[in-house]
């Protein structure tokens, strides 16, 4: 049994063709950019959505079985419940359930490995017909080594093609475990020196660069997609592009590396945290930027116009 945040259908980024993507809560990484805050802690926690409160005309949230001072009211202030959120990461859905408003919910929760497959292989036919399959994703799913190794093989049992999201920063025997099931693995690189690495996600990259270099070695026939968060002022530049090619290009199973332009999608989701979400004033990259980006890839891949077109 693992801890699972959330299951996504009908997915076409996450690997070849038309895909489910099992998002596992937990992560190793603080990314400051990161637009899923929710999937970070392993554990099921609490969200709170203010606007559907009813407030002093409800108010059974300050009642048991809730803990005692989870939840107040400022005196003067609106007519909204405020959270403790230290006491209320207590609370479980049993408890959020009783709010009548639903203001009061759960990201995550715990599943077995055939509730997840069972929930996957209901869109078989899309896979067959798109070459698609199941794709685990995060958070982190290295730090569920042997529930994601064997919601996978149960994946392959099943005749389902397999895909990961990972940063793959866990202990090298966590991605052992994970990685024979694996068809194709999708993984970042955030950025290539450590301190600046460190500086932005919280920790070194050592371990990740090894990892990489570790599972390209050693699962040949894994198809390995690089990916690149692209943040302006942080890695959206040429230098970065340049040095992580520099890295993958000797291994021919790295068969593609892809840039994803930074985006504000999960903003909102920090309010429902309690939490602050630091680059809320950062941009978009330009299309002109990701495209002279682009382009470096191309060259590098042995790509040109003609070839994209043909695509």
């Amino acid at each position: 049994m693992g801890t699972v945040l959330n299951i996504q259908r009908y997915c076409s980024h996450d690997g070849p063709g038309i895909r489910t993507t099992v998002f596992f809560k937990g992560c190793s990484l603080r990314c400051k950019w990161c637009s899923n805050p929710e999937s970070i802690h392993l554990k099921p926690e609490l969200s709170y959505e203010s606007e559907k409160c009813k407030g002093k005309a409800c108010s059974i949230c300050l009642k048991a079985p809730f803990p005692e001072g989870a939840f107040y009211f400022v005196e003067g202030g609106d007519d909204k419940v405020k959270v403790n959120w230290h006491l209320a990461r207590d609370c479980n859905e049993e408890m959020a359930s009783l709010c009548p408003e639903d203001a009061l919910g759960m990201f995550g929760k715990k599943m077995t490995v055939n509730e997840v497959l069972d929930e996957v292989e209901r869109d078989a036919s899309f896979y067959r017909d798109t070459g698609g399959g199941m794709t685990i994703s995060g958070g982190e799913l290295m730090l569920q080594p042997d529930f994601a190794a064997a919601c996978l093989q149960e994946a392959h049992d099943r005749g389902i093609h397999t895909a990961i999201e990972t940063a793959s920063n866990a202990p090298w025997s966590f991605l052992e475990k994970v990685l024979p099931h694996v068809d194709t693995m999708l993984h970042d690189y955030k950025l290539m020196n450590s301190e600046r690495h460190k500086k932005w996600t919280g920790v070194g990259n050592e371990r990740i660069l090894e990892n990489f270099k570790k599972a390209y070695e050693t699962f040949p026939d894994i198809d390995f997609i690089a990916r690149t968060p692209l943040i302006p002022g942080v890695n959206a530049n040429e230098e970065f592009v340049r040095a992580v090619l520099d890295f993958i290009k000797p291994y021919k199973n790295v068969i593609e590396y892809e840039l994803l332009p930074y985006h504000r999608f999960g903003l909102a989701k920090y309010g429902l945290l309690g939490e602050i979400y630091e680059l809320a004033d950062y941009k978009t990259p330009s299309d002109e930027l990701v495209k002279s980006l682009e382009a470096i890839i191309d060259e590098a891949f042995g790509r040109n116009k003609e070839e994209q077109i043909k695509e």
